[in-house]
């Protein structure tokens, strides 16, 4: 396999869903901190941000396509980058039911396991697929948000996003029980209510305010063995 981090070489960063969003803004960033990224957009969504990245960092930008919904895709992207070496693997990808404040009583059958398939199982099995990219020191990490929080969950709402959050979470806590004798560090970011097509125009804070607090909680938490739930000031989340 070939390292990310030889000598001269800048280390590499492989963030699953970059095409837009906090994905590709922590790309934008972690590009201005001397880092390369492989970066993912699903097939078929034409060019994104994350082309213009490549762009405007030629060498250091690589951009690679995978749907995290479908199994295949995700074998697929393995087998494509079989002789790489990341340093941390970010699982980013994620998605809202389309009507958010429906209850679990009103959300269809087919809606909610769309969205329990984009944040829960696809960004899993990207973990498991892809782990092996990853040192055994190194990183891996995915975005799940504070309404994936069980204790913190006093006012309700957003039952489906919340669900598919919680889910990941539980998920990450079973994949960390497996890793715990290894020392690899694993992190669920909750990152707050972001202005993205996801969080919509009403969300309390800005990419610009936020992703400097995002990538330096995820490159703090380097080289700290187990799975920690964190907020994007590096401050723990109840589970």
């Amino acid at each position: 396999m070939i390292p990310s981090t030889t000598p001269g070489m800048h280390p590499t960063i492989l963030i699953v869903g970059a095409s837009r969003g906090i994905g590709h803004a922590m790309a934008a960033e972690l590009l201005n901190r001397g880092w390369n990224v492989l970066g993912t957009v699903r097939p078929h969504e034409g060019r994104t941000q994350l082309h213009d990245l490549a762009d405007e960092y030629p060498g250091r930008v690589e951009v690679e396509t995978v749907d995290v919904c479908e199994p295949g895709q995700i074998s697929a992207l393995r087998n494509r980058l079989s002789d790489r070496v990341v340093d941390i693997l970010f699982v980013n990808a994620g998605t809202a039911n389309a009507s958010p404040h429906d209850t679990l009583d009103e959300v269809s059958t087919e809606e909610f396991v769309r969205v329990l398939l984009t944040n829960t199982l696809g960004p899993m099995r990207c973990i498991e697929v892809l782990a092996d990219l990853v040192p055994p020191d190194g990183l891996i990490g995915a975005m799940s948000s504070g309404q994936g929080s069980i204790g913190n969950n006093t006012n309700g709402g957003f039952e489906v996003y919340r669900s598919s959050k919680a889910a990941l979470n539980q998920s990450m806590r079973s994949y960390a029980a497996r890793q715990a004798n290894t020392p690899r560090a694993l992190l669920l970011m909750a990152p707050g209510w972001i202005r993205t097509a996801l969080g919509g125009p009403d969300a309390t804070f800005s990419l610009e305010e936020t992703i400097p607090d995002i990538v330096n909680t995820l490159l703090a938490k380097q080289g700290r063995p187990g799975l920690e739930y964190l907020d994007r000031l590096g401050r723990t989340v109840p589970w």
